[in-house]
């Protein structure tokens, strides 16, 4: 009797080590279902911007889709590549590599492991990219023009101001588009432009725009990460009015944040674990993102404080967008072009 019992006491325990053994931690994958992983870009998973909607897009990827997630925080550039291993290492079906700055160490990730999928924000790699991976890329230039058309349509003072994290293919859509939707609404309007050679300092970004309200701006708009959260804070102290990027940053100052500039990095990364788990996983190419594609935008409480005849007037200039009357610019070069077709 004695003997039964410890037997199947010793099977008990078996069984309890081996469904441990199987279970996943953070970073893990359960082999039962499909498991994408993400590596934060240094501004980590709560910088109210990009890597925080990346991570709802995987959020909704659980719960919608039954996806297994898990990510890794990047404090540093140097943690790409480790990160990129410890999600390699734990068996995961895909991982995204969040904002362009991990292009390089995507690419090669790709390179030395052909059978993984991996995907990244901000980044195409052209007629180069890898087959076990898809680049994701979005018409930045649209939102900000639109916010930029705003910001000239409210300022009581004449000026405006940009503040970009570094400069860079990316941010220069943000910064020309901006440029451009403020000219066309009004040519008279000045733009302050300043870069903080940080998508991290907050502080910075303070000082830039409490630099750009005594300058006589009213409005500043940030293309910068976690120095935006710095803008904010001064538009709030110096009762101003910033706007946001990427996700809707209303909620970070009411009063004081007229809109925001939208990427819907949440439905692109989504979208991509929707056709990874259907079988149609995208790699070679680079998907974009824009005003058609439901991409991009303006904020939903933009009209907490914008007029409702000029978001119509931004309506109408969003179809014009979409239909191909307005070329946006995305870069120096187009916004000069954009300048002298438009007679600005």
């Amino acid at each position: 009797m004695l003997k039964r019992s410890l037997a199947l006491v010793l099977s008990i325990v078996l069984v309890l080590t081996l469904s441990v053994g199987c279970a996943g931690g953070n970073g893990g994958a359960n082999e039962d279902k499909t498991s994408i992983a993400m590596v934060t870009d240094v501004g980590g998973i709560n910088d109210q911007s990009f890597n925080q909607s990346a991570w709802e897009g995987l959020q909704r990827a659980e719960e919608e889709l039954g996806v297994g997630i898990s990510y890794q925080e990047s404090n540093q550039e140097a943690d790409y590549k480790p990160n990129m291993e410890t999600l390699l290492d734990a068996g995961n079906d895909l991982i995204w590599g969040i904002g362009f700055k991990m292009g390089d160490a995507i690419k090669q990730a790709a390179k030395q492991n052909p059978e993984q999928k991996y995907a990244i924000i901000d980044f195409a790699y052209g007629k180069e990219t890898p087959e076990n991976v898809v680049g994701v890329v979005f018409k930045a230039e649209q939102p900000s023009f639109l916010v930029g058309y705003i910001a000239a349509k409210m300022s009581k003072t004449g000026k405006v101001g940009f503040v970009g994290g570094m400069r860079g293919e990316v941010i220069d859509g943000f910064d020309y588009g901006y440029h451009a939707g403020v000219k066309y609404a009004n040519s008279d309007v000045e733009v302050i432009r300043q870069y903080a050679e940080s998508f991290t300092d907050a502080a910075k970004g303070k000082a830039i725009a409490n630099s750009m309200y005594q300058q006589g701006a009213d409005i500043v708009f940030h293309a910068a990460g976690g120095v935006g959260d710095g803008v904010i804070e001064a538009a709030k102290e110096q009762d101003k009015w910033a706007i946001g990027v990427d996700r809707d940053q209303n909620h970070l100052a009411p009063e004081n944040v007229l809109t925001s500039a939208m990427k819907r990095v949440d439905n692109a990364v989504f979208n991509i674990a929707k056709d990874l788990k259907e079988g149609n996983f995208p790699g070679g190419q680079t998907v974009v993102y824009g005003l058609a594609e439901g991409g991009v935008g303006i904020a939903p409480t933009s009209d907490k404080h914008v007029p409702e005849d000029l978001l119509n007037e931004v309506e109408e200039l969003k179809q014009k967008i979409i239909d191909g009357e307005i070329a946006v610019p995305y870069n120096e070069d187009t916004y000069n072009e954009f300048l002298s077709n438009n007679n600005l």
